[in-house]
């Protein structure tokens, strides 16, 4: 188990196929906000980054932003950035969140 940090992974499920090249941008928007982590995920669907071993995370709140629009090349899709806010108290805690997602829809959550 992992103490601490933000961790992503991402599955496009209409192909069955993690979302290579997806980019993400995790931002601490209170008590300030700013950019703490952005990349792009890798063959694997994981953003590799040093925030998922808890380096740069703080107590307050968090918004994720997933560009599916970019991700799928579509800038007439349905979807364009998926936004994702938490909140974290406790910065030992790691927080997974796994997203699965379509051109039509997503389903995010925090994950083990």
């Amino acid at each position: 188990m992992v103490a601490g940090g933000i961790s992503i992974h991402a599955v496009d499920v209409a192909s069955g196929r993690p979302a290579q090249g997806l980019r993400v941008e995790i931002w601490r928007i209170d008590p300030e906000k700013v950019r703490v982590a952005e990349g792009r995920l890798g063959a694997n669907g994981v953003l590799d980054h040093p925030i998922a071993r808890g380096e740069g995370v703080s107590a307050g709140e968090y918004e994720v932003l997933f560009h599916l629009g970019e991700f799928f090349g579509d800038s007439d899709g349905f979807l364009t950035v998926t936004p994702f806010r938490l909140r974290i108290k406790n910065v030992d805690e790691h927080f997974h969140l796994p997203l699965k997602f379509t051109r039509w829809g997503y389903s995010l959550f925090r994950g083990a």
